[in-house]
């Protein structure tokens, strides 16, 4: 692949049609691309400084945050290389989504944890199309 190298990772990441979120080790949002700005409905200047909270259902932050510490203090995480999570997340208008994810640890020179980055899809209509196909098909089922 031939390419310009002077700013090709950065637009990369600023143009991904994909979300492209980036949390530090405490879980503030510090990097939030336009995939991000068309996914959840929140601008950059309103994530970014943000706690993932933003998008994160209520009822979830709990399992979450356990999980996203233990990942902070040990460098491991119970997601392998490549994983592809899939999640409810919320959008700015308070409705929710369904999004698959991959993960990017990112650590210090001495390989302490220092935030994660997540490229994120958006999963709505087909989780939702699988949903009713299951409905529709529950229906047909004997007994």
């Amino acid at each position: 692949m031939q390419q310009e190298p002077d700013g090709f990772a950065e637009r990369l990441v600023a143009e991904m049609p994909d979300a492209i979120v980036y949390a530090d080790a405490e879980g503030t949002i510090r990097g939030w691309n336009r995939g991000a700005i068309r996914l959840f409905g929140f601008a950059a200047e309103e994530a970014i400084g943000q706690s993932l909270d933003l998008i994160i259902p209520a009822t979830l932050r709990e399992r979450h945050w356990t999980g996203y510490r233990h990942t902070m203090q040990t460098g491991k995480t119970r997601y392998g290389e490549g994983q592809l999570l899939s999640v409810p997340a919320l959008h700015k208008e308070g409705r929710r989504l369904s999004i698959e994810f991959t993960i990017v640890p990112f650590t210090d020179d001495a390989g302490a944890m220092t935030g994660i980055a997540a490229v994120i899809r958006d999963a709505t209509a087909r989780f939702e199309e699988i949903r009713a196909l299951r409905k529709e098909l529950a229906t047909l089922k004997p007994g």
